[in-house]
C-alpha cells in the first residue's frame, strides 16, 4: 500500500514563478534581457583579457574563469525557464532534472570558492606587494582553480546522489522554476534527515569558510587601505572593495538563506514563493552584475576594450 502511495512517473512539473499570463510575459522579457546582458557582458570580459597580454595577471585569470563560470550557471537556469514561462507543458524527465541540479549546484558552489580565492588574491596584491608575484605564482594559481572546481563537482554529486535516492510521494509539482535541492527534500515523504545533514555539513565547510575567507581577506585590506595617504587612492580603493562585498553578501545570503534553513512542514505549504525570489538573486541577477561590477568598471579593462575599438577603427 505504502509503495502504490509513491510516486512512479519519471517526469516532474516545474510550477514556475507565475501561472498569472500577464506576469509571464513580463517575466519571460526581464529574464530574457537579463540572459542577454549576462552572456555579452561574460563574452566580452574573456575576450577582452584573452587578446591583451597585460591582462593575463592572476586577477583576471580568475575573473574570468569567473566569467565562464557564469556564463555556464546562468545557462544551466535561465533557458529552461524561458521555455516553461511561457509552454504549456512545464515537465521535465528525471535524468533532464537531475542533470541541472547536478550542474547547478556545482557550478554555484565553485562560484563561492573563486569569489573566495579573489579575496586572497587581492589581498595578496594589497597587503603583500612585494611578494605577490611569489605567492601568486601560475602554479598555485591553477590548483587553487583545479581544486575549485573538483571539490564543487564532487560535492555536487555526492547531494544529488543522496537526494534521488529519496521517495518522492506527496506530487510530481516542484514548487520551483528550477530542480534544486530544498524543492524536493519538501517533496519527499521519507526521512530526509541524512540530506539534511549532509547539506549542513556542506555549507558550513563550503559556503561559510568561504565567506569567512573572504571577510577577513577584506579585513586586512581595509586596514592597509587606511594606511594609504593619498584620498583619492583610499576612496577608489573603498569604492572597489564595498562592491565586492556587497554582490560577495548578496550572493552567500541567498544560498545560505535556501540551503541553510531547517526543512519543515510548514515551510514546504508556504514558503517556496520567498525561496524562489531570492534563487533569481544568484541564478540570473548576480551573474549579470558580476562582470560590471568586477571588470568594466575596471580602468584597464576599458583601456583594453577601447584599444581594440580604436585597432577595429583603423582597419
Amino acid at each position: 500500500m505504502e509503495q502504490s502511495n509513491q510516486t512512479t512517473s519519471p517526469m516532474f512539473i516545474l510550477l514556475g514563478l507565475s501561472n498569472a499570463p500577464h506576469l509571464q510575459v513580463i517575466i519571460f522579457i526581464v529574464f530574457f534581457i537579463m540572459y542577454v546582458i549576462t552572456i555579452s557582458g561574460n563574452l566580452l570580459l574573456i575576450t577582452v583579457v584573452r587578446v591583451n597580454p597585460a591582462l593575463h595577471t592572476p586577477m583576471y585569470f580568475f575573473l574570468t574563469s569567473l566569467s565562464i563560470i557564469d556564463i555556464s550557471f546562468t545557462s544551466s537556469v535561465v533557458p529552461l525557464l524561458l521555455k516553461n514561462t511561457l509552454a504549456k507543458d512545464r515537465s521535465i524527465s528525471l535524468l533532464g532534472c537531475a542533470t541541472q541540479m547536478y550542474f547547478s549546484l556545482a557550478l554555484g558552489v565553485t562560484e563561492c570558492l573563486i569569489l573566495a580565492v579573489m579575496a586572497y588574491d587581492r589581498f595578496a596584491a594589497i597587503c603583500r606587494p612585494l611578494h605577490y608575484n611569489t605567492i601568486m605564482n601560475r602554479t598555485l594559481c591553477f590548483y587553487l582553480a583545479v581544486g575549485s572546481w573538483s571539490t564543487s563537482f564532487i560535492n555536487s554529486f555526492v547531494q544529488v546522489f543522496l537526494t534521488f535516492q529519496l521517495p518522492f510521494c506527496k506530487c510530481r509539482n516542484i514548487n520551483h522554476y528550477f530542480c534544486e535541492i530544498p524543492a524536493f527534500l519538501r517533496m519527499s515523504c521519507g526521512d530526509t534527515f541524512r540530506n539534511e545533514l549532509s547539506l549542513c555539513i556542506a555549507g558550513a565547510i563550503i559556503v561559510m569558510c568561504t565567506f569567512s575567507l573572504t571577510l577577513i581577506s577584506y579585513v586586512h585590506i581595509i586596514s592597509s587601505i587606511l594606511k594609504i595617504v593619498s584620498s583619492k587612492g583610499r576612496q577608489k580603493a573603498f569604492s572597489t572593495c564595498s562592491s565586492h562585498l556587497t554582490v560577495v553578501t548578496l550572493y552567500y545570503g541567498a544560498i545560505a538563506f535556501i540551503y541553510l534553513r531547517r526543512h519543515s512542514n510548514n515551510y514546504f505549504h508556504c514558503s517556496y514563493k520567498s525561496e524562489n525570489v531570492v534563487s533569481v538573486l544568484y541564478t540570473a541577477v548576480a551573474p549579470m552584475l558580476n562582470p560590471f561590477i568586477y571588470s568594466i568598471r575596471n580602468k584597464d579593462v576599458k583601456n583594453a576594450i577601447m584599444t581594440q575599438l580604436k585597432r577595429k577603427q583603423w582597419k
